[in-house]
């Protein structure tokens, strides 16, 4: 059976409760005078969560188990929502149409990819926006919003493409605002259930890891 991606999504409200967030790898050398080299050996984040955390009753177990066995364990990924950082603004925000900027129109381009910056003072890093919400995607160019009818989306690449007659003229800018998924898989092929233990306060650990492209 070959890998693949599955586009659905694991219970969202088993998602709200899990713990977790970006992971970053940084080498270290400290130096003989007691400076140190930092170096980043990886461009971006990669998230790992564990959903044990959400599960509350037998009932949320039979749940994770049942969407476990319907990837086949670690082979296929799914989409699955963070609990913080899930849209164009931050949780307790609006989505709209001005939230992040994906481009600037050369009047040939049509096909935009979603991405969402996270900046300050001191720098910036802009993340590539894979698995969209279907239905959440707004448009804006040169600060007006764009009929759903103007453009098409592909939730599974994170692509939006203006219709003919519709793509973005040159100098103006695109943004758009979203909600989001975030690809991954089981970082296991095995889940361990133990009832007497969970019945005690025990909760099973049930890793995710995000699937990069």
């Amino acid at each position: 059976m070959a890998m693949g991606f599955h586009e659905v999504a694991f219970p969202l409200r088993l998602a709200l409760g899990t713990s977790g967030g970006p992971v970053r790898r940084t080498d270290i050398v400290s130096l003989s005078n007691g400076r140190e080299n930092r170096n980043s050996r990886w461009r971006d984040a990669r998230r790992h969560y564990d959903a044990g955390s959400g599960v509350k009753s037998v009932a949320d177990l039979y749940r994770v188990l049942e969407f476990f066995e319907a990837r086949a364990g670690q082979l296929n990924g799914f989409r699955f929502r963070d609990p913080v950082d899930f849209q164009s603004c931050g949780p307790l925000g609006t989505v709209a149409a001005s939230d992040q900027g994906i481009g600037v129109g050369d009047g040939v381009t049509a096909v935009f990819q979603l991405s969402k910056t996270y900046a300050d003072a001191g720098g910036e890093m802009i993340r590539v926006i894979e698995k969209p919400v279907a239905g959440s995607v707004v448009l804006s160019v040169a600060g007006a919003a764009v009929p759903g009818a103007d453009f098409g989306l592909d939730a599974a690449t994170g692509k939006v493409t203006f219709v003919p007659g519709k793509i973005p003229a040159v100098g103006a800018e695109v943004r758009a605002g979203f909600r989001f998924d975030v690809p991954v898989r089981f970082d296991t092929d095995r889940i361990d259930i133990d009832l007497a233990q969970f019945q005690a306060g025990r909760i099973p650990s049930i890793p995710l890891v995000e699937i990069k492209p």
